[in-house]
């Protein structure tokens, strides 16, 4: 090793529990269940992917107000729904009674989950554990409860796609903690097979998209600002100036995907789904 390496500081390590509270903070704002709930067909599509069978024990984490929950009970199986935010269970809760549905719903942390080893035939995360700070820990804990020939069922929006290029959009006016992993490479294969690989008989990934309809472009906006809570603690942490620079930038990003003509929004934002057979 030569002496210039030598003497070079090693890279901080992010303060990943203080990240997590920012988190807790940015989902616990606004109201994700009014963004959340136009999502639902991807939790179908998902449980079809991994052709879920009734009577399955199902662990949906960073469940949010339930999609893949309800979409695990609708085929008549046995379903616990877990997220770190009450208020978003509660919603769920309500979704579930409106439905008639039996589910369990309990507040979790996904990088420590409350449950025995191979306890869930299947577990199911949409748009949620890809955002843990550690990502490793959560990968951990999914394939931990899974029982041996088991699956783990996966939606995450890729780098690439309209989402992972929101998300790029605001980190250029409020840029991330250093040395904290993009949420957005959960949605690639390279790094799926990195946390699972170990442990997985099989990854099988597909990109997949989901189409997001608003009335229009400020609709979408105001949507965003007012009750997706990135979005929402974006906005409030710049000033005037920031504000309207942000608004114009993610305008713009909205141009470059919508395929409408007619003043409404039709975006593709491409997802990575994932199913995910344990050893």
């Amino acid at each position: 090793m030569s002496t210039s390496a030598a003497l070079k500081p090693a890279a901080a390590q992010p303060d990943l529990a203080a990240v997590k509270q920012r988190q807790h903070g940015a989902w616990s704002s606004g109201d994700y269940a009014v963004v959340g709930t136009t999502l639902q067909i991807v939790g179908e599509q998902l449980c079809e992917a991994i052709d879920l069978r009734a009577g399955s024990k199902v662990l949906d984490v960073a469940a949010g107000n339930g999609n893949a929950t309800l979409a695990a009970a609708r085929r008549w199986c046995d379903v616990t729904s877990t997220d770190y935010v009450a208020a978003l269970l509660k919603r769920g809760r309500e979704r579930a009674a409106a439905e008639h549905l039996t589910i369990e719903f309990r507040e979790a942390d996904a990088e420590a989950l409350p449950f025995a080893d191979a306890s869930y035939d299947v577990v199911l995360s949409t748009f949620g554990v890809m955002f843990t700070p550690d990502q490793d820990k959560a990968a951990s804990e999914l394939a931990r409860v899974c029982r041996p020939g088991g699956k783990i069922g996966l939606a995450n929006w890729t780098p690439q796609g309209f989402i992972g290029q929101l998300f790029k959009t605001i980190g250029k006016h409020l840029p991330p903690p250093a040395g904290v992993k993009s949420p957005a490479l959960w949605g690639t294969p390279a790094r799926l097979q990195e946390m699972f690989g170990s442990q997985a008989a099989e990854i099988a990934a597909e990109p997949r998209m989901f189409v997001f309809r608003y009335r229009s472009p400020e609709h979408w906006l105001e949507i965003f600002k007012t009750f997706y809570g990135p979005t929402l603690k974006a906005f409030a942490a710049l000033d005037e100036t920031g504000q309207a620079a942000l608004k114009r930038d993610l305008l713009a990003l909205l141009g470059e995907f919508n395929h409408a003509d007619d003043g409404t929004i039709v975006v593709h934002s491409e997802y990575l789904e994932a199913v995910i057979t344990k050893r």
